[in-house]
């Protein structure tokens, strides 16, 4: 029993709480919610005659619960605490520690036995542990009222003022205690939210100069008999009198907005004189920041810039017509329905300040009638004080969807001049009916022709009984809107009639002069229709095995996916430059090439074929020139000086064996003796050059998701880790150091070379082994997930890197890009997000 000890009085101590709980929870209770009411100033609202009372009665109420619960409490004994401790343990060994032997206590097996079973329970009492008091609180208090008076006081200690409780505690008056004690006074100094100032607490300052904002709230309580204490003041907007004295005992307030520089005194006994000057909030500002920006999808891109003396709240962009810039020619030649002003809310920044901050209106106007029409743009910000600031107005052409099909434009120029003006009907219905009458060959999509004309008889029937009706117009006008997107976008079965229609919305932009936004999205058209178009050759070859299928055009000559897709980068590579005129004659190449192409099978004895045999042809000319560049350094290490000779027959970085840029035209005495390229930098330039080509093939190469084709890759790496230290190192002039890195590279890159040959290889066991199978492939392959690469994309056939996926879905990239931006803003203005989440959310705005 000596080891219960501690198990025993810490149980006993448990009761001792439970029952304490159990019996002095009301009592607790109301002390606490009491506390809470005095701690706020609950007094404050009572009579001054009546507070005294209260806190007497409530006294009283809190003393009765506490009588009740000692007269309920009882003291828990010995006995108690060791039936509770041993009815947690298993046999109730402490009993059975204390019973006697009753029978055969003269048998010495009888007294044996007993005594074996004393020594079990008294092992069971290894281990003891004390219990836990268990006061059953919720059964007995439903509502929760203790939680209720454990978060008053709380939050009383914490916002309140508990220096109250003590004087209510002292006199049962509050406030009223002051009173009798003699006059005295109160002040604060509340500035408006929206600077950000703290409140001032006007007793405690050391000063009688203020310097604060306009707007702020002054706040003042007087204490003692009426007419004793007054306030004047020179800052209010108006002469503010002291409302009328209140009765005998009760706090006479003031509250008065501080506008202008002045004086504030409290008269009487203690008072005090204030001297304030007040800062004058000025209006807010903004202005347009360059020229509106027409996006891919038509929508409106304006940059602007705001700024105030605190922060700008709230701010709106208004867009009118502007009627005398308007070319009043055909639909538009009667005068236009009244239409509401355009207005959209200027986009604010979510986090930091929003005192002087630049920001983009991105907004889509592409389908109001105004679209691709002058209008007359007003920006507007306000201010924490309600003062609004206006921009000057700007006029400019509302940006909308421009389409480049003959048919789609003109569907829409009639859909604009119904929305112009319903006399405007008749002359509508007409074109219509003219464009739809022969569609042999000018309407391609037939569900076009169709709701075309049921557009027409709608049209129609609907002039025929009187004025259009404006439902009816939006209708028809909805209708035309679908019919130019089919037209636009697409909705063509043959992949190369949709290939063609690409081309031929990008050659017609280019000639229009489109935006480059604009040019950048056709681009993209342009490529997911090559990539179906090249998809279904493939599906309507012979059925070979992927890996060895080739496409060639008519001259025989094979063309890879990797050379269509770098010609495609030239033409928007020259696009991006400005030589819009070169651009056009390459698209015109890719056009006459990509009419011509056709899938064919690759025969024996023909080498390895596809992307595999693609990208070691690309390693070993990269692996010939590497040779070669570190020839002409060693050639100038020898001679000792700063030049050298070209190696003969080389070809210059970016050219293949022929001389072949990337875009397949010609560019000779390139990597030639005798053209001036042996200067030292020339020889660092075209190591960087050869790296870089060397990502780009990192790039194309097949072989993923092996373990031999996850090694050459890493030998290609370190490839290009040492060409660019050789490249720093022909910049520096040591050409030592260079050779090394050089030979580094060289046999980094063979290393690579063998260990893609080997990928490749099991590639191709891996493809035929699955030819044998391939009439029941469906169920060997049902299970087995293709292998993804980093961005999540299916590998291709063959373990082709890429993919026919396309990887925003057809989403535009810059409203993607932009919605994503929005999206880390507005998570980063979440604070009950962690903070290292918040901090890397603040860096990816800082960098983007």
């Amino acid at each position: 029993m000596q080891r219960l000890r501690w198990p025993l009085g810490l149980t006993r101590a448990g009761m001792v709480a439970e029952r304490a709980l159990r019996a002095f929870w009301p009592g607790f209770t109301a002390l606490g919610l009491l506390v809470a009411a005095l701690g706020f100033g609950a007094l404050d609202l009572a009579p001054a005659a009546g507070r005294l009372w209260l806190v007497l009665a409530a006294g009283l109420i809190v003393l009765g619960l506490l009588a009740r619960g000692a007269l309920r409490f009882r003291w828990p004994d010995r006995a108690e605490a060791v039936a509770r401790l041993d009815a947690t343990l298993p046999g109730r060994p402490l009993t059975a520690l204390g019973d006697g032997i009753a029978l055969g206590g003269n048998d010495a097996a009888a007294r044996g036995l007993w005594q074996a079973h004393l020594v079990r329970m008294a092992a069971r009492l290894a281990g003891v542990r004390p219990v836990p008091p268990d006061p059953q609180l919720a059964a007995r208090d439903p509502f929760a009222l203790r939680l209720v008076a454990l978060t008053a006081l709380t939050m009383a200690l914490l916002f309140g003022a508990p220096t109250r409780v003590v004087e209510a505690l002292r006199t049962g008056t509050g406030p009223a205690a002051a009173a009798a004690a003699g006059p005295t006074w109160e002040g604060w100094a509340e500035p408006p939210r929206y600077t950000g100032r703290p409140g001032l607490y006007l007793n405690t300052l050391g000063s009688d100069a203020l310097t604060l904002p306009a707007g702020t709230r002054l706040s003042f309580r007087l204490y003692g008999a009426p007419g004793v204490l007054d306030v004047q003041e020179s800052v209010s907007a108006g002469a503010a009198p002291l409302p009328a004295p209140p009765p005998e005992g009760e706090v006479q307030s003031l509250d008065l907005e501080a506008v202008r520089s002045g004086t504030v005194a409290i008269t009487g006994p203690g008072g005090r004189s204030f001297e304030l000057t007040i800062l004058p909030d000025a209006t807010p500002a903004v202005e347009v920041l360059g020229s509106a920006e027409r996006r891919a999808d038509g929508r409106l891109s304006q940059p602007f810039r705001a700024r105030d003396d605190y922060a700008v709240t709230a701010g709106r962009a208004t867009i009118t017509l502007d009627l005398g810039a308007v070319d009043r020619r055909f639909g538009l030649g009667p005068p236009p329905e009244a239409r509401e002003a355009l207005v959209f809310d200027l986009p604010l920044p979510i986090t930091g300040s929003r005192a002087d901050f630049t920001e983009v209106l991105a907004e889509d106007a592409a389908r109001h009638p105004w679209a691709n029409l002058p209008v007359r743009l007003n920006l507007s910000v306000e201010d924490g004080r309600g003062q609004i600031g206006v921009s000057a107005p700007v006029t400019m052409e509302l940006p909308g969807r421009r389409f480049f099909d003959p048919l789609a434009a003109a569907l829409i120029e009639m859909r604009r001049d119904l929305l112009w003006s319903r006399e405007n009907a008749p002359r509508v219905a007409e074109l219509l009916k003219a464009v739809s009458h022969r569609p042999e060959g000018f309407v391609r999509a037939e569900r076009v022709y169709l709701m075309l004309r049921v557009a027409i008889r709608r049209l129609d029937a609907a002039l025929a009984t009187g004025p259009l009706d404006p439902a009816l117009r939006d209708e028809l006008a909805e209708a035309l809107w679908e019919m130019a997107e089919l037209l636009e976008d697409g909705g063509l079965s043959d992949a190369l009639a949709a290939m063609r229609q690409a081309q031929e919305r990008l050659s017609e932009a280019i000639r229009n002069g489109a935006s480059p936004d604009e040019i950048a999205k056709l681009m993209e058209d342009l490529k997911a229709a090559t990539d179906n178009y090249i998809r279904q050759l493939a599906e309507r070859g012979e059925q070979a095995d992927p890996a060895e299928r080739f496409i060639e055009n008519q001259q025989g000559q094979q063309i890879t996916g990797d050379q269509i897709q770098q010609m495609m980068d030239e033409i928007e590579r020259l696009m991006q430059e400005g030589r819009m005129a070169e651009a056009q004659e390459l698209l015109d190449q890719l056009a006459r090439m990509m009419e011509n192409l056709r899938v064919t099978q690759g025969q024996d004895g023909e080498g390895m074929q596809g992307p595999g045999g693609q990208a070691m042809r690309d390693l070993a000319d990269t692996l010939r020139r590497q040779q070669g560049l570190s020839d002409e350094a060693f050639r100038q290490l020898q001679e000792g000086t700063g030049q050298g000779q070209g190696q003969p027959g080389e070809p210059a970085p970016g050219q293949g064996q022929n001389g072949q840029g990337p875009s397949g035209q010609g560019q000779s005495g390139q990597g030639q003796s005798g053209q001036g390229q042996g200067d030292q930098g020339n020889l660092a330039q075209r190591q960087r050059d050869l790296r870089e080509d060397l990502g780009r093939q990192q790039g194309l190469m097949p072989g993923t998701g092996s373990e031999a084709g996850d090694q050459a890759r890493q030998r290609l790496d370190e490839a290009g880790r040492a060409m660019e230290r050789a490249e720093e190192a022909l910049r520096q002039g040591d050409n030592g150091t260079a050779l090394d890195q050089q030979a580094d590279a060289i046999e980094a890159l063979r290393e690579g070379m063998r260990s893609l040959g080997e990928a490749l290889a099991e590639q191709q066991g891996g493809a035929a082994g699955q030819g044998a199978a391939r009439p029941g492939q469906g169920e060997g392959q049902a299970g087995r997930e293709m292998p993804r690469d980093p961005l999540g994309r299916t590998a291709g056939e063959g373990g082709r890197i890429g993919t026919d996926e396309t990887l925003l879905q057809g989403e535009d990239v810059y409203r993607r890009a932009r919605d994503l931006l929005d999206e880390i803003r507005r998570r980063s203005g979440e604070r009950l997000r962690p903070e290292d989440e918040l901090d890397y959310l603040r860096r990816l705005l800082e960098r983007f």
